[in-house]
C-alpha cells in the first residue's frame, strides 16, 4: 500500500497545532504519517507536539528561514524514509483535514494535485477583501506571465508524489516564501508532468497571526515577473 507523509510548518502555532492534529487523526486515513516542522517557535509549539501520537514527529529547526525552506526540509526527511506521497498543509487550521482523502485520492492518478479555491466547488471564508484580491490577482499574474492553466497556484494544500520531487529537482528552488509553491507548478507543468486541481474550503485562521508579509508579496511578484521574463526571451 502506498504510504504518506504530511508535511506541516510551524512558526508561533501553539494556539492551533494541537485542534489541527486531533482532526487529523480522527480522518483515520491508512498509512498517513504527520511531520511537523517547526522553525524554533519560540510559543513552545514544538514541545506540544513531542510526544503527542507516534504517527507524529517533529523535525525541529533551529530558527525560521521561511516556507520554502521548511518545506524542502520536510520533503528530504520523506524522501529519505521512501514515502511514496509528500503532502502539504498549513498548520493554522486554514486547511480542512476532513477534505484530505479527496486529494489523496485524486493524486493515484496524478504526479500533483493542488488544493484550489478559486474554481467551481472552491470557496474562501473570513478573509477581508484585500486579501481576496492579493490571492487572485497574484494567480491570474503567474497564471498570464507563465502561461500555467490553474487557477490557485500560491495554495498550500497539495499533494505531490515523490518521482515529482526527484524529477523537478526540488532542492533547488531558492524562493523563500510563496514563490516556492508557484515555482513547483511551474517547473512541474514544464517537465510535462500530470497536474490535476481539487476544489477546497479555505476557512481564514482564528488563533495566532499571519506570516503573511509585504516581503513575501514582493518576493513571489519579483521572481514571477523573472520566471516570465526569462520564458519569453528562450522561447524567441
Amino acid at each position: 500500500m502506498s504510504t504518506y507523509l504530511l508535511c506541516i510548518p510551524t512558526y508561533n502555532e501553539s494556539e492551533n497545532i494541537l485542534d489541527l492534529l486531533v482532526r487529523l487523526g480522527a480522518q483515520a486515513i491508512p498509512n498517513l504519517s504527520i511531520l511537523v516542522i517547526d522553525d524554533g517557535s519560540p510559543d513552545g509549539t514544538a514541545d506540544l507536539v513531542e510526544g503527542h501520537s507516534n504517527q507524529i514527529s517533529i523535525l525541529r529547526r533551529s530558527r525560521k528561514e521561511g516556507l520554502g525552506p521548511a518545506y524542502k526540509a520536510g520533503f528530504a526527511w520523506g524522501l529519505a524514509r521512501d514515502f511514496d506521497f509528500l503532502i502539504e498543509m498549513d498548520a493554522d487550521g486554514s486547511h480542512q483535514p476532513e477534505e484530505l482523502s479527496r486529494l489523496i485520492q485524486a493524486a493515484h492518478s496524478a504526479d500533483l494535485v493542488l488544493g484550489t479555491r478559486w474554481m467551481p466547488g472552491g470557496a474562501v471564508e473570513n478573509w477581508p477583501a484585500y486579501r481576496k484580491a492579493i490571492s487572485r490577482i497574484g494567480t491570474w499574474y503567474a497564471e498570464w506571465g507563465l502561461k500555467l492553466p490553474y487557477k490557485d497556484l500560491t495554495g498550500g494544500f497539495r499533494v505531490l508524489t515523490r518521482d515529482l520531487l526527484q524529477k523537478i529537482d526540488y532542492d533547488s528552488i531558492e524562493s523563500i516564501g510563496y514563490g516556492f509553491q508557484i515555482e513547483i507548478v511551474m517547473r512541474a507543468h514544464n517537465a510535462g508532468l500530470r497536474i490535476t486541481e481539487v476544489p477546497i474550503t479555505f476557512i481564514e485562521r482564528t488563533k495566532g497571526r499571519s506570516k503573511m508579509s509585504k516581503a513575501i508579496v514582493f518576493e513571489a511578484l519579483q521572481k514571477t515577473t523573472r520566471w516570465a521574463i526569462s520564458r519569453r526571451l528562450y522561447r524567441r
